[in-house]
């Protein structure tokens, strides 16, 4: 998202994005699909093609892009324990809260910030 918003009302490559951040072309491809689904990319396809932003990157917060993307915990998930232990029957539930209660600080920042804004960091 960072390199589409750099490179304003340009087709950008998968393949120039895969580059930049060193990962296969077809796992971003599959992020473009997501992100086209979601409203805030639009690609084309063939020659001369590539993705840009469907709206002005000062009008996406990164906190749209989160959500976008986001598929689990950022923290990860919890575990199988042993139900018959004073700590094993509830340690889930609280790292579920205190997950979530982190989760919702990070989402709060990133609702702060628009990807102009971020994108700055890189010019």
């Amino acid at each position: 998202m960072v390199m589409l918003s750099i490179y304003k009302n340009e087709f950008v490559s998968s393949e120039l994005i895969a580059g930049s951040i060193n990962i296969n072309r077809a796992i971003v491809r599959k992020e473009i699909s997501n992100l086209t689904d979601k409203g805030l990319i639009e690609s084309k396809e063939g020659k001369g093609g590539g993705s840009m932003l469907a709206k002005p990157a000062k009008d996406i917060k990164l906190n749209d892009i989160y959500q976008a993307v986001r598929q689990t915990s950022v923290l990860g998930g919890t575990n199988i324990t042993n139900p018959k232990c004073p700590v094993g029957k509830m340690i889930n539930t609280q790292i579920d809260i205190l997950y979530g209660d982190a989760e919702e600080v990070l989402v709060k920042k990133f609702d702060k910030i628009t990807l102009a804004e971020f994108s700055k960091s890189f010019q």
